[in-house]
């Protein structure tokens, strides 16, 4: 398994505690829910511009990925 980025991020109290409480619902723990909710972000973000994943070529749209 790949090695996690670690870095430091500031959150208003608010956010934090929102954000547990949801993680807390979801039994995760407060940086599984950030990773997950950002994880859920960048798949919808790349599903809206046809983005590739890693090892997709043009996005893993097919059609486009073959000669006509």
């Amino acid at each position: 398994m790949a090695e996690k980025k670690r870095f430091l991020l500031r959150l208003s109290p608010e956010l934090w505690e929102e954000i547990n409480r949801w993680a807390a619902q979801d039994l995760r723990s407060v940086n599984a829910q950030i990773e997950f909710v950002l994880r859920r972000a960048v798949d919808e973000r790349r599903r809206r511009k046809r983005l590739p994943r890693d090892g997709e070529p043009n996005g893993g749209d097919r059609e486009a990925a073959s000669p006509e």
